[in-house]
């Protein structure tokens, strides 16, 4: 979902080149282990967060990574053709809203490590481990929003803002899609995505965007660094990150409530290095690798407790949605795209 990707190391869903920390392989195929210290990761994880990763997991474990470093379709589609002869141990991409009709792939595991997790981020279903996460926010520049308050979705509505949001389309983008589900959940009666209230604020904000919508998530949050959008709805880590790098932008997250789509780590079923595969998700989540993420990146730690550097919004100034649910907006993803776009063909009327 929405990561830059390092280099896309493969030709085909039968061709794929293949990195591991500081070698690079193009003979299509995944290698054979010489030994039992080595997992292949199929990964679709930023190059920052991989290296970091990657790197100290390597030197704490000894164990060697062969990395395929590819988008989040591509590796699904991956290890879905590769059901009944898995090459790969690992696949650190999407989430459970993403795999869950998939489960079938992954082998059940809960790390010991899942009990210090976040109330709202453990390993709930057996499969599926949350180890970091994009919440989504408002990016805001500081020198186009003059007066104009942005506090929370809301406010999204001011008729000064008509036409001067940098919003995707949530059928072609996961960031426009979480951003609208995590307006659905807060403007909803009760909190409920689907009921008349949270339809008729889509509306309204529908309506504020004055016909534009951007195709391109990861220009969304470019346009609005550069000055070309006052604000725009997005998810943390680009935006974080142009705020740790001085950019004219403040990370907002709305005050009705976001949503932290857990990103997961899943161990592939029937792969060939299970234990090593283990060791990894318990990495992942242990202490050492969430503060050094929090500290030295731009994606949120889920472990409670952990480090954030100080240009990450502190968790307890966020209010989380309570109520969301990964397996619920998994189970109904089409059925709420479809209803956006009803929406977005009745506004043009």
């Amino acid at each position: 979902m929405k990561k830059s990707i390092i280099s896309l190391l493969f030709v085909s869903m039968i061709s794929m080149g293949l990195v591991g920390c500081g070698s690079q392989k193009s003979s299509g195929e995944v290698s054979k282990p010489s030994d039992d210290k080595v997992l292949t990761v199929y990964t679709a994880r930023s190059e920052s967060l991989n290296n970091l990763v990657i790197h100290n997991f390597e030197k704490d474990t000894g164990i060697k990574v062969e990395m395929v470093v590819a988008g989040t379709g591509e590796l699904q589609k991956r290890v879905a053709s590769e059901k009944n002869s898995p090459l790969g141990d690992i696949l650190w991409a999407a989430d459970e809203t993403m795999l869950a009709s998939s489960k079938d792939l992954f082998m059940k595991y809960v790390s010991p490590e899942d009990a210090n997790m976040g109330d709202a981020f453990k390993n709930k279903t057996g499969y599926f481990s949350p180890c970091f996460a994009d919440p989504t926010v408002f990016i805001v520049n500081k020198d186009l929003i003059g007066n104009i308050k942005i506090e929370g979705f809301k406010d999204l509505l001011n008729p000064a803002l008509k036409g001067k949001i940098a919003f995707g389309d949530p059928t072609n983008s996961s960031s426009a899609f979480q951003s609208l589900m995590a307006m659905l959940y807060a403007m909803g009666k009760d909190g409920d995505p689907m009921s008349e209230q949270a339809w008729n604020f889509v509306d309204k904000f529908i309506a504020n965007l004055d016909g534009k919508m951007s195709r391109s998530s990861g220009q969304l949050h470019k346009s609005v660094a550069d000055g070309e959008y006052p604000i725009g709805l997005t998810w943390e880590d680009p935006a974080a990150n142009y705020v740790k790098n001085g950019a004219p932008v403040n990370v907002v997250f709305p005050k009705e409530g976001a949503i932290f789509p857990g990103e997961s780590v899943q161990i592939i079923n029937n792969c060939k290095h299970p234990e090593n595969a283990k060791k990894f998700v318990d990495y992942l989540l242990s202490e050492k690798t969430q503060n050094a993420v929090g500290t030295q990146l731009t994606v949120r730690p889920l472990r409670k407790g952990a480090k954030l550097a100080s240009y990450m919004v502190p968790i307890e100034k966020i209010k989380i949605t309570p109520n969301y649910s990964e397996s619920w907006v998994a189970e109904n993803k089409n059925k709420v795209t479809a209803k956006f776009n009803e929406h977005l063909e009745k506004s043009k009327k």
